[in-house]
């Protein structure tokens, strides 16, 4: 089934050199979450810009809507209910189940903010790096025991925290890979399919008791429905939203792709180890952690949250 949505959208043959927004920074895109602007370039990845380059950057995003209608926007605080964007399709996305699973990346620091990652990590390079959201709970000395895994774009460290994006489209035709172009199949120009992220937030340590992470993107196919096989592991009332891909390429313009969130308030500990076993070795090309997006605070950007 095809989202016929309100708003401009790129040509299919755009979207597919761009790549699924907040879903891949090597695409440049993330989830979803992954914009074809979500930069790889890490040249200013140490430098932490000033509360006024991010004030600026909410300024344009809010010039860049005056007269429009754009979609819902994302990531968001979900511990806050209220927003005044009704721009949102007639059609909620269905359960994850019954969609087809086409693409896994992940995030240094939570998008999102709420729940058990709550700690501003700081403004960061501007740039999506260095910025998001922390898991607020205690980690032990020995899960904190180092384990690097270095990157030019993004390292991770043990006691870092990472969310994960499981993308789902409802498009029978789509994908196993890297960026959206795998969720859209064969979808005619000027539409996009349902889309479906659910969305994990994890502490990275070093603990071989802890998760695996191999497991939990582990996928599997159900009734000819490609599946992630251990969604289930972390715990806790999702929170369901209306909003939109992804990822510090739309900082300061807004993601045209619709989006229905599904975001754990809950924050599960993961085995470093297995996320570096899993970056050398997965289905969708992943290689680092991708950047976040600047948290949307302004409401005309934002979906009410209604609770079922």
């Amino acid at each position: 089934m095809i989202n016929n949505m309100n708003g401009t959208f790129l040509s299919l043959s755009t979207i597919l050199i761009l790549g699924l927004s907040g879903c891949n920074s090597s695409s440049s895109d993330s989830e979803c979450t992954r914009p074809s602007s979500d930069t790889d370039n890490n040249t200013t990845a140490h430098t932490v810009v000033s509360d006024e380059v991010i004030a600026e950057q909410r300024k344009i995003l809010a010039e860049s809507i005056e007269g429009k209608n754009p979609v819902a926007q994302a990531p968001r605080d979900i511990d806050s209910v209220s927003g005044d964007n009704t721009n949102i399709a007639d059609n909620h996305a269905p359960k994850y189940e019954d969609m087809y699973l086409c693409d896994i990346h992940f995030h240094k620091s939570a998008e999102h903010k709420g729940g058990e990652f709550t700690k501003y990590a700081g403004n960061g390079n501007g740039e999506g790096y260095g910025s998001g959201y922390q898991y607020t709970g205690t980690l032990t000395q020995e899960e904190l025991a180092p384990y690097d895994i270095e990157n030019e774009h993004n390292p991770l460290h043990s006691g870092d925290t990472i969310e994960v994006h499981y993308v789902y489209s409802d498009n029978a035709h789509a994908t196993l890979g890297n960026g959206l172009k795998t969720c859209f199949g064969d979808v005619a120009e000027g539409t996009q399919p349902i889309l479906r992220v659910e969305a994990r937030v994890y502490a990275l340590v070093n603990d071989k008791k802890a998760l695996d992470f191999t497991t939990l993107t582990k996928v599997t196919n159900v009734d000819g429905h490609n599946q992630s096989s251990d969604l289930s592991r972390n715990p806790g009332t999702p929170v369901v939203y209306e909003g939109s891909t992804t990822g510090p390429g739309y900082n300061e313009k807004v993601s045209p792709y619709q989006v229905t969130w599904s975001v754990r308030p809950t924050v599960t500990k993961v085995n470093i180890q297995t996320v570096d076993e899993w970056l050398h070795d997965n289905e969708f090309e992943e290689e680092h952690a991708h950047g976040v997006r600047n948290l949307l605070i302004n409401p005309a950007l934002l979906s009410e949250i209604v609770t079922p």
